[in-house]
């Protein structure tokens, strides 16, 4: 999950556990959610050498959103099977990534960038900060099934996705005798007045993914939407953790609020400590689908080295290791997700789309609508 989050991202919840207060700034590079507070073992350094070439040693400055997160040992892995020292740098959530990138194309921030997310995806290539690479990690053919549309040159490799969906409190609504909304239609409707918050779509990934959402499911009339929204007395808030742990009544912060914006893959980190069911539930009928990808910084200083990382990043270990540390899911097809994903996590069947040309061609005019729609 990219976002202010973005990702922006729920398991995050996992990592933190109750420490709420830190919610999801997220500077959770090497984080581990093994439960543990000591350092998992790496997998051995054979198993997790990239594929793709590398030079011997150095550096790499990999630029990642404030979501970023593997468990201990992943990196010290790479370093391991590469001699390549990893230094993580983390601007903001995915549209603040993308936004550094552009404004210091001149001058990369690094090597490397993981996060860039399909919303902002068309941007960083027509901007060309990125070069290509066709990546040759474990899971690079069931990365290009979700290759972003008009990358020609193949500059983004897909690493993980999943769906931004609102999710509501079911606990709340039993206490409160009121029926969980199902659409997005039905969050206009009286009985929910006052009941949703959202993060900002201009500052937030996932809050511009949820607002992609409506666009692609009342195309021009989203604005019409958007304005009943504000009428049944929306709230917005900065960002995915303020709406989530601040606002929301069910994200352990006892907010007032029982619907929010997050991802499919939240409920299952609500589950309540010796209970077997979620307290939380995604709403399935209102997701946009968020991929996120990796590529080679135009201008790095170390290419081999960032695409030896992507390729890491393709690899049977991180893959498998995404859906814990990143509450996420893997590309790869061969990836086992934990038991409680299978039950509490299922991805939505049919997401609202729109087009990367269209987002491409429509974003700035988007935002500018929607802020002056919904914050006037």
């Amino acid at each position: 999950m990219a976002g202010t989050a973005s990702h922006t991202r729920h398991a995050r919840i996992v990592a933190l556990g109750t420490a709420v207060g830190t919610a999801l700034t997220l500077a959770l590079a090497g984080c581990s959610l093994t439960g543990s507070d000591d350092p998992a073992p790496g997998p051995d350094a054979s198993a997790t050498a990239p594929t793709g070439e590398a030079t011997a040693g150095g550096k790499l400055t990999v630029v990642t959103h404030d979501s970023f997160a593997l468990s201990d040992g992943l990196l010290d892995s790479f370093t391991q099977s590469t001699g390549i020292e990893v230094e993580v740098v983390q601007p903001g959530d995915a549209g603040a990534l993308v936004n550094q990138l552009v404004l210091t194309k001149d001058a990369p921030l690094g090597d490397a960038v993981y996060g860039i997310d399909n919303s902002f995806a068309s941007r960083a290539i027509t901007e060309g900060v990125l070069e290509p690479y066709a990546a040759q990690g474990k899971a690079a053919a069931d990365a290009l099934g979700f290759a972003v549309e008009g990358d020609d040159e193949g500059a983004l490799t897909a690493v993980d996705f999943g769906d931004v969906c609102l999710n509501v409190d079911t606990t709340w609504f039993d206490e409160h005798d009121l029926a969980v909304p199902t659409t997005l239609d039905d969050l206009t409707l009286p009985e929910y007045q006052d009941l949703l918050v959202v993060p900002n779509a201009v500052t937030s990934s996932p809050g511009f993914a949820f607002l992609l959402a409506t666009i692609g499911a009342k195309g021009d009339a989203w604005p019409d939407y958007w304005s009943a929204l504000k009428a049944n007395g929306l709230k917005v808030a900065d960002g995915w953790s303020d709406a989530y742990f601040t606002d929301f009544s069910g994200g352990g912060g006892d907010g007032p609020r029982p619907v929010v914006l997050s991802y499919a893959s939240s409920p299952p980190s609500t589950v309540p400590e010796g209970g077997t069911e979620p307290t939380t539930q995604a709403l399935l009928d209102t997701c946009f689908r968020q991929v996120e990808y990796a590529g080679v910084l135009a201008g790095a200083e170390n290419p081999a080295g960032a695409r030896a990382f992507i390729d890491f990043l393709l690899s049977d270990e991180v893959q498998s290791d995404i859906p814990g540390s990143m509450y996420m899911y893997p590309v790869s097809s061969s990836a086992e997700l934990p038991d409680e994903w299978v039950q509490f996590a299922p991805l939505a069947e049919n997401p609202f789309e729109v087009q990367p040309a269209d987002i491409a061609a429509n974003r700035d005019v988007w935002l500018t609508q929607w802020s002056e729609t919904v914050i006037g």
